[in-house]
């Protein structure tokens, strides 16, 4: 049971870290027609990191299952800001330049499917691992 105990840990692991994945996702998009009146005041698209646990040292109690993986941290898109003139609106600069959000929103619309699909391959582990365990219960009744 051990080793059962591990595929459902390590595929928790996965799902956890695509959904971290889906709600930066969620944000980039929410975000991405906001302006603002610098570049250091411009929205910019969150990218979570991904660490995978390869380890003993790199469990713990959160993450106990070596093979798992964790969002190790979530950084910010390093694509630069884009600007625009318009002085008549009311967040422009003293040169008439708003500045755009880095959200690209087809980019974040292939991330989110692609971690819907990583997410529904682990949903498929689990229930893989779970109909597994229920055929040799039965196996050991009879």
């Amino acid at each position: 049971m051990r080793s059962l105990d591990s595929v459902f840990g390590i595929a928790g692991t996965a799902l956890n870290a695509q959904t971290i994945r889906l709600n930066t996702t969620a944000s980039n998009l929410a975000n991405a027609t906001t302006m603002a009146g610098s570049d250091a005041d411009a929205f910019r698209a969150k990218r979570p990191v991904f660490k995978a646990l390869i380890s003993e040292e790199m469990t713990n109690r959160a993450f106990p299952n070596q093979g798992g993986v964790k969002v190790d941290q979530i950084v910010d898109d390093p694509t630069p800001i884009r600007s625009m003139y318009d002085p008549s609106h009311p967040m422009a600069d003293k040169n008439g330049f708003v500045y755009l959000s880095n959200v690209n929103e087809m980019q974040e619309m292939v991330e989110m499917m692609a971690a819907s699909r990583s997410y529904q391959n682990n949903v498929e582990v689990i229930n893989t691992a779970r109909q597994l365990m229920s055929r040799t219960i039965d196996i050991t009744k009879a």
